[in-house]
């Protein structure tokens, strides 16, 4: 089921990996449609990165599939490259390269038509046409994300996969970043994204999946995720200094909960995806 009645543009079912007896993804299954920002949500090593690499053909699934705008991700992996767009968790930009160059090397090795001009609107896009000729490897953690943004929709892709797209960078980055990936959606782009940061995936997914040990073990958009622990949660520090969390259905009912709290500070807020990743899993994302 895609959210938001968009037609499926991506399609997985069933992926799975495995590392000797370490089974890194369980049977994940999901679709994305058309101009959807779709999250995947989980701690470092819950296989966010391992569904990617499946995804985008980097790594070979063990089991199960993946279509990507009607194309097969093993048997049409040529094809494949010319529907998708990829920024990697890690920065792979040309350090001794400028910005101009980074995407014009970029554009040159997988044939982009009017090169010049889809270089020079792509840098605008992301508001780095100033910087043009300045050397990737002096920018700023936010500007490199900023670059790879760029070069990944350079060809005009049908799909972009943003691996922790803002991961290091400060807050007020991080936003512009959002921005960015808020434009690709826009154009119609079909978005999946990977990140630990409730923030993040709250801001800007249409719908998220959340991932604890390579399976998908919730999937929905915010609030449908947030009414299955409780639209409010009522917190208190206990006598032993111990955070205690009771899940409420309404304001009112946290309030009741937090008149039986006794004496210390409580508070009453909205809940959020890592209070329903806490009740799924009882552990916090980190």
């Amino acid at each position: 089921m895609t959210g938001g009645g968009h037609a499926p543009l991506i399609e997985v079912s069933g992926l799975e990996k495995r590392y000797g007896e370490l089974v890194a993804v369980a049977g994940v299954s999901f679709t994305i449609g058309e101009g959807e920002i779709f999250g995947l949500l989980g701690p470092n090593g819950a296989g966010k990165s391992t569904i990617i690499r499946m995804m985008t053909a980097l790594t070979r699934p063990d089991a199960g599939e993946c279509r990507i705008n009607g194309l097969d991700v093993v048997r049409d992996r040529l094809a494949l490259k010319a529907v998708i767009g990829v920024v990697p968790q890690e920065n792979n930009l040309d350090r001794e390269l400028s910005a101009w160059e980074n995407l014009d090397l970029y554009a040159r090795l997988h044939r982009v038509p009017e090169r010049a001009d889809k270089v020079r609107a792509a840098l605008a896009a992301v508001e780095l046409l100033d910087r043009a000729d300045g050397l990737a490897g002096r920018f700023s953690g936010g500007m490199k994300r900023r670059l790879l943004i760029a070069r990944a929709l350079l060809a005009d892709p049908k799909a972009l996969f943003l691996d922790e797209p803002s991961i290091g960078l400060d807050p007020q980055i991080r936003r512009q970043l959002w921005d960015v990936i808020r434009q690709a959606r826009i154009r119609r782009k079909s978005v999946l994204l990977t990140t630990h940061y409730i923030e993040e995936a709250e801001a800007l997914c249409d719908r998220v999946g959340i991932l604890a040990r390579g399976r998908l073990i919730a999937l929905g958009t915010v609030p449908e995720l947030q009414e299955r622990v409780g639209a409010y949660v009522m917190e208190h520090i206990d006598s032993e200094g111990r955070l205690i969390q009771k899940p409420a259905r309404s304001r009112e009912e946290a309030h009741a909960l937090a008149q039986g709290a006794g004496n210390g500070s409580v508070t009453v807020r909205r809940s959020n995806l890592e209070d329903v990743f806490i009740q799924l899993t009882g552990e916090r994302i980190e």
